[in-house]
């Protein structure tokens, strides 16, 4: 019950206001994913005693930084959604108002569209963006892309094109965006520990070279 009072909730809040919801949703969902990176590893990384763990604070601003990310993206990947949705219509109207079959050549455009023009821009979106946001400057950010583009952009490729097979295969139009960022909580936990990882060398070369100068 409570499910389906939900799915009715958001369904009229994206009939009256589609963009506020799709960017709250995909908001909420990034910063969950970043919540369970960060709880993760705490509890799960190599090499901490448990006093390592206890005196890990959890960092409130660097999940508001994935909250603005989705928050941004959740409207533009909307707006593009309808965009695959117009330019490959994967069913052709017949007779009356009855619907053909699905068009497996409109659905894998569909997919290569979005992985070989909206992933790559997102990645770059993401990167900058969170670079921009924790105030690294252009060196730093420029450091973020040689090492976790081509990683991120491989992983990627590797996952995402099932997922938004189904995704365009089988969702509603208004729940495509709940569908992709939810299936992006591990996406996003991905991307969080690889991003923290780049940060946290980023911070031990600056400190060694501060000792060095």
């Amino acid at each position: 019950m409570t499910s389906i009072a939900l799915a009715r909730a958001y369904q009229q809040s994206f009939d009256t206001h589609p963009y506020g919801t799709l960017a709250v949703t995909n908001g909420a969902l990034n910063a969950f994913g970043d919540f369970v990176a960060q709880i993760a590893q705490k509890t799960l990384g190599p090499n901490k005693t448990w006093e390592d763990r206890q005196r890990q604070q959890y960092d409130v601003l660097r999940t508001l930084r994935f909250f603005a990310f989705g928050f941004t993206m959740g409207p533009v990947i909307g707006r593009w959604n309808i965009f695959l949705e117009r330019r490959f219509p994967l069913r052709t109207v017949q007779t009356g108002s009855s619907a053909g079959k699905v068009s497996a050549r409109a659905l894998t455009k569909r997919v290569a569209a979005d992985q070989l023009f909206m992933a790559p821009i997102g990645l770059v979106a993401f990167l900058g963006s969170m670079g921009v946001m924790e105030g690294r400057d252009a060196a730093h950010i420029k450091g973020k892309f040689r090492d976790l583009y081509v990683p991120a952009i491989t992983a990627n490729w590797q996952v995402w094109p099932i997922a938004q097979l189904i995704n365009f295969r089988y969702m509603p139009l208004p729940y495509r965006v709940p569908f992709q960022s939810t299936c992006g909580v591990f996406w996003t936990l991905y991307l969080s520990i690889l991003n923290a990882k780049e940060d946290q060398m980023q911070d031990q070369q600056d400190a060694l070279q501060k000792t060095r100068g």
